[in-house]
């Protein structure tokens, strides 16, 4: 059983539509596989319909963003209530600050001399849950400007870089709590992908299982073996789910195809059974895996 569960469509910065994601997966031959937009679950319908028709299982979930000690973390919240007042209202917070910054990209890279505009960033966006970074860095393509996502972060969009504005990220303990409280779990999504050991070592992960985190992914395209291997121990001593995943963006994230990591069926079936526990601990009527 081929299972991956980290996926992203255009309902926020991929380049395929929850169904087109649906068939690539199917084509791709997983048996199982997550959809976690970035702070969202517009894309949850969609998805449904498209993998009953391919006959692939789906796991609804999200990729929120929060932050841990000053520094940003991405969280894969998996089968929680949508509906969930805090939760929703801890979303809209997010993908508000999504939106909100991307006058502010714009005008950091017209003061730089480069010939943007909003209405470029738009045209090129569709109608995602929010507007970010990698649609700026799709107009900065069609400009000419770059050749591709990871020039456009590299030169103009990371975090010290000409272009690059700040935004409202969720605590990351009180999301892991709200995920609970919709009756969802959560894995820490490539935790040491950007040289983050230091801040994510094995005390960090301890703390954030005591407020109620289930897993780590582990194998990512980000980590190396050195990495995974640290990680994989991290997860055995606390009792985490460890997972595996491709982060697949369509076209805008290259050397992430579907499937390219996996998660082991035993620790998905871990995963299941506390996704099942904290369901019943929270009394919400919370999405299941949909099998055909």
């Amino acid at each position: 059983m081929r299972i991956d569960l980290h996926t992203h469509s255009r309902a926020s910065d991929g380049t395929q539509t929850p169904a087109e994601l649906m068939r690539a997966a199917s084509a791709a031959g997983l048996d199982v596989v997550a959809i976690t937009d970035h702070d969202t679950c517009a894309g949850w319908a969609e998805a449904e319909r498209a993998a009953y028709d391919v006959s692939i299982t789906l796991v609804r979930g999200m990729e929120i963003s929060t932050k841990f000690r000053g520094k940003g973390v991405h969280l894969l919240g998996y089968l929680p209530d949508p509906t969930y007042e805090p939760l929703v209202q801890g979303l809209v917070r997010i993908l508000d600050g999504r939106n909100g910054r991307v006058p502010g990209i714009v005008e950091r890279l017209q003061g730089i001399g480069i010939d943007i505009a909003e209405d470029d960033v738009h045209r090129l966006a569709g109608d995602p849950a929010a507007v970010g970074r990698p649609h700026v860095a799709d107009a900065l393509i069609d400009l000419d400007v770059v050749v591709d996502r990871k020039e456009a972060f590299a030169k103009y969009l990371n975090p010290g870089r000409p272009a690059y504005v700040n935004r409202y990220a969720a605590p990351l303990e009180e999301m892991i709590a709200t995920v609970a409280g919709a009756g969802g779990v959560t894995v820490v999504a490539h935790p040491w992908g950007r040289g983050r050991a230091e801040d994510l070592d094995e005390a960090a992960f301890a703390h954030l299982l005591e407020v109620g985190l289930s897993g780590i992914e582990v194998d990512h395209q980000d980590h190396d073996a050195s990495s995974r291997t640290a990680l994989r121990g991290i997860a055995r001593n606390l009792d985490l789910v460890v997972t595996g995943s491709s982060d697949h963006h369509g076209a805008g994230k290259v050397n992430h195809e579907l499937g390219c990591n996996t998660t082991d069926p035993e620790e998905f079936d871990r995963l299941l059974e506390r996704a099942r526990a904290a369901a019943g601990a929270s009394g919400r009527g919370t999405p299941e895996v949909l099998t055909r």
